[in-house]
């Protein structure tokens, strides 16, 4: 369903639904509720679901029609809007609990207002009704939603390399035109009557980035920077409700052995030991696939503990976590560091590459893994260009086989997997920083937030 065909009608109901506040929903918050998981937790799961994610969707139909530069009438943006306009209408178009005759006993009361996440009454213990009590129609009801939000799940697993493709399309297109804003805007004044380059000066990057022509040609003006990060946070977030609705409702049915240490896709003792290991393993392999090293640079962990005991290395540390999301993160920058190491020193090193050392400490806030590699480092004048989507070191063909879907590597070769990681690490309140030493290497933190009472950082 392209968007441009909307029947008036869903037209209003985007726009009027993407007025609604979003629902903020922390760590703690979706443990706190998914900690016994029965078909009645799901039920008002599901309820929350389909008040919350319409908004969601709602809002990024609405900014996806209005975006710069002309971004909107991009064939694969249109084709991204059109994904997103069709899950709001299967959902909007899917029956609520009460239209199903289920009681009302059994629901949560919502407002479109509603702040505080998963309220109160759903996250403090309750006694639980008795799965051979409830209905046919909730276990029946259940059974449906779940299929619909699956089905939603799968037809937005293309959007990020979709979108990509877009910014590609509108790149193209100022190549062959010679109208890139960012190079207009530098060297036009801009006009304040017109809005024919919507670069306004506070948006310009540093002089001496500026000064690199082959830089900026790969560079996005920064309102489009601002519109993808807005754009992938909003999708974490949707996935990950989504995600953790689906994991919730296989645990309701799944047997009284099935592991404890999982509230749905959250693990409450996330191995930070297991996660490095496996994270380093598939770097590892993709590095030997791509450059043919025997024998890759080592990645050595070590986990310091906490500021108590400076001297007393802990064999693991434990804390409530998303396992996918770390391993995603530190999949790239272990990606990035090896890969690194690998161009500056050779592969005629193979075998003798200096180490990429791990270090982990918890402090009463946060937990900081520290990945640190002598790949060469990074100039400071590009430092700012690393954090830009589909800015890349990687050669063309490599590019080109990440967006034709021909890269074994998530995200491989067109610059997303560091933008992607640092908007992982603040959706639950953390951050990732670098800082390089040109002609030595770069030192990587990964923050993540122990408390786990942050909420998501929704974009507007």
């Amino acid at each position: 369903m392209a968007a441009s065909a909307l029947k008036p009608s869903l037209t209003e109901m985007v726009q009027q639904s993407a007025k609604h506040l979003q629902t903020q929903v922390s760590l703690k918050q979706m443990v706190e509720f998914g900690r016994t998981p029965s078909q009645n937790t799901i039920l008002r799961s599901a309820q929350f679901l389909h008040h919350e994610l319409p908004i969601r969707l709602a809002r990024r139909v609405v900014e996806l029609e209005n975006l710069p530069y002309n971004l909107s009438k991009m064939q694969s943006v249109q084709k991204v809007a059109g994904w997103y306009t069709q899950s709001y209408a299967d959902l909007i178009n899917f029956p609520s609990p009460e239209d199903c005759g289920i009681p009302k006993t059994l629901l949560r009361e919502i407002s479109v207002n509603e702040e505080d996440g998963l309220s109160k009454q759903d996250t403090e213990v309750r006694k639980p009704v008795a799965d051979k009590q409830l209905s046919a129609e909730v276990i029946a009801y259940n059974t449906k939603f779940v299929e619909c939000i699956e089905n939603i799940k799968k037809r937005h697993d293309p959007v990020a390399i979709t979108m990509a493709q877009g910014i590609q399309e509108l790149k193209q297109i100022w190549t062959e035109t010679k109208s890139n804003p960012i190079l207009v805007a530098a060297t036009k004044p801009y006009d304040v009557t017109s809005n024919a380059f919507r670069v306004t000066r506070p948006q310009m990057y540093p002089p001496h980035i500026m000064k690199n022509a082959a830089a900026v040609q790969n560079l996005l003006p920064t309102d489009l920077q601002s519109f993808l990060d807005r754009f992938y946070m909003s999708r974490i977030g949707i996935r990950m409700l989504i995600g953790q609705h689906v994991a919730l409702t296989k645990a309701s049915m799944a047997a009284a052995n099935a592991p404890t240490d999982y509230v749905g896709i959250i693990c409450t003792k996330t191995s930070i030991r297991d996660v490095v290991e496996q994270a380093a393993e598939n770097a590892q392999m993709v590095l030997q696939d791509s450059f043919g090293v025997f024998t890759p640079p080592e990645i050595k962990l070590v986990i310091a503990g906490s500021s108590k005991r400076m001297d007393a290395a802990v064999d693991d540390i434990e804390f409530m976590y998303v396992p996918s999301h770390l391993h995603h993160m530190l999949f790239e920058l272990f990606k990035n560091s090896l890969r690194a190491v690998v161009e500056t020193h050779g592969l005629d090193a193979d075998g003798e590459y200096p180490p990429i050392k791990v270090i982990v400490a918890q402090g009463k806030e946060d937990i900081t893994i520290k990945i640190s590699d002598e790949g060469g480092g990074i100039p400071r004048s590009g430092m700012p260009l690393i954090w830009t989507y589909l800015y890349t070191t990687a050669d063309k063909q490599d590019m080109d086989d990440a967006l034709a879907g021909h890269s074994g590597a998530p995200m491989a070769g067109f610059g997303y997997g560091l933008p992607l990681s640092r908007l992982y690490a603040r959706y639950f309140g953390g951050d990732l920083k670098l800082i390089s030493m040109e002609g030595y290497g770069t030192d990587a933190y990964l923050h993540l937030n122990r408390l786990s009472d942050s909420e998501e950082p929704l974009p507007y």
